[in-house]
């Protein structure tokens, strides 16, 4: 299993669990509210003449566990939802998952997921 955390424009995230719910069944999400900043390095805003810069820009984490052949899948298609080619548009990483267990029942493994 992997795990794979997409940090994302929030404008992104509607249309990305729409796309989710078409292509992949029974595939949970959990979705997280995040600052940060990268090659962007924030906003230069204007109010009342004067100048505010935001270095933490809102963005949205989005993580999935998700069988290792099933990878490339949902990573092709987090690209097609949210990549626009300007900067800003976030990040993907992939993580190794040793194991999971659903609480309430104790199972563990894929069935878990």
């Amino acid at each position: 299993m992997k795990k794979v955390e997409a940090i994302i424009q929030q404008e992104k995230l509607e249309e990305l669990k729409l796309k989710m719910d078409d292509n992949f069944e029974a595939l949970g999400m959990t979705v997280s509210q995040v600052l940060g900043f990268g090659n962007q390095k924030g906003l230069k805003e204007y109010v009342r003449g004067q100048e505010i810069i935001t270095t933490l820009l809102p963005k949205v984490k989005v993580s999935f566990v998700i069988l290792d052949e099933e990878v490339e899948e949902l990573i092709s298609l987090i690209l097609a939802v949210c990549q626009t080619g300007e900067v800003g548009d976030g990040k993907i990483f992939v993580y190794p998952v040793e194991e999971a267990i659903r609480i309430r029942t104790g199972e563990r493994g894929i069935g878990a997921i």
